[in-house]
């Protein structure tokens, strides 16, 4: 059994991951913290360090947040693109260096990208240029960490659970349930393999 923090927790690709750690004990956490464990905010390099502090001895983190804008890109203001590229993409790059120093020997990282990045829609220029330089980062610093330490990210497509949220702005896909997306958190807590992006796709 592995101890494994999950980081946005109580959304619904959060409940996706957590499908997939049914063999592990599973800590939870959030931005507001709200139904679990522990509070962080992945944009807080502090509130980073202070997380995993606390917990002390891990095994995984899987990370499934990143805030993003949306807009036309000729609409899309600095702030926009700051908000999207702090949490994303230097959100989760913080967490990878920072945890670096606390995870087991041999432990995990696995990030959260976007088929948007590969499939490009209206309104997400933010969302898929951020989906796909994790993509690229988890590829490259997988070569780079340190004892053992694997690394890799789920780019998933648009959860059956998110449809009605979403489904509006996709037209044309086809959404896949959370517990196949699980799969995938699962296959990269419990396997060997590192610096892959595991596209889930229908």
């Amino acid at each position: 059994m592995k101890t494994v923090i999950v980081i946005g927790a109580q959304g619904k690709m959060g409940r996706a991951a957590i499908s997939g750690m049914s063999k592990h004990r599973v800590i939870t956490a959030s931005r507001s913290g709200g139904g679990c464990d522990y509070k962080v905010d992945i944009t807080d390099p502090a509130s980073i360090v202070q997380l995993f502090k606390t917990i002390g001895k891990f095994d995984a983190v899987v990370n499934t947040v990143g805030v993003c804008e949306y807009a036309p890109f000729m609409d899309m203001t600095a702030e926009q693109w700051d908000t999207t590229i702090g949490s994303k993409l230097i959100g989760q790059i913080n967490l990878v260096k920072i945890g670096a120093e606390y995870i087991a020997d041999g432990g995990s990282f696995t990030l959260i990208s976007g088929i948007l990045n590969l499939k490009p829609i209206p309104w997400a220029i933010a969302d898929a240029t951020t989906s796909g330089a994790i993509d690229t980062f988890v590829k490259c610093v997988a070569n780079e960490l340190p004892r053992g330490i694997r690394i890799n990210v789920v780019n998933p497509t648009v959860l059956t659970e998110a449809w009605d949220v979403y489904g509006e702005m996709m037209p044309g896909f086809q959404p896949v349930p959370g517990s196949l997306v699980g799969k995938a958190f699962e296959r990269s807590v419990d396997g060997f393999i590192t610096g892959q992006v595991l596209v889930v796709d229908a």
